[in-house]
């Protein structure tokens, strides 16, 4: 599935919505469904606050159902990039001057998901794929 939306915090959503409903195919029990969602919910509301500041630019959502009941979800901007991925993973981390977020995104990404991982180019984006399985 490919998705693709504003990073308006409207979106944010529709986003973890969509991603639930695609991924209801393979059964999934709720709390499987509810640790989906909650990832994709960190990872865009991610590019919304921090990926495109002050601008409104494209978030790209792929998912890929894949062998063994992986679901792969791959979640991308193009917005200003991370200059420190390593620094920008540590709990309480944040780039907000104004000290209104926790710095704990990619930290519950990483407790809902079987795997994380981040690339990015300062000024060319950032994307986040989490790894998910799902029990039999």
């Amino acid at each position: 599935m490919r998705l693709s939306l504003p990073s308006l915090s409207v979106n944010e959503g529709m986003a973890r919505s969509a991603v639930a409903a695609f991924c209801a195919q393979l059964n999934p029990t709720a709390v499987e469904i509810a640790d989906i969602k909650c990832a994709v919910s960190e990872a865009v509301t991610n590019c919304i606050v921090h990926a495109y500041r002050d601008t409104v630019g494209e978030i790209a959502i792929t998912v890929k159902l894949c062998e063994g009941r992986l679901i792969q979800i791959e979640i991308r901007d193009k917005g200003c990039g991370i200059e420190d991925v390593k620094q920008a993973r540590e709990p309480l981390f944040t780039t907000d001057a104004e000290g209104e977020r926790s710095g704990m995104g990619f930290t519950v990404m990483e407790s809902f998901c079987d795997g994380v991982s981040v690339s990015s180019r300062v000024g060319r984006g950032t994307t986040v794929t989490l790894l998910k399985r799902l029990h039999k």
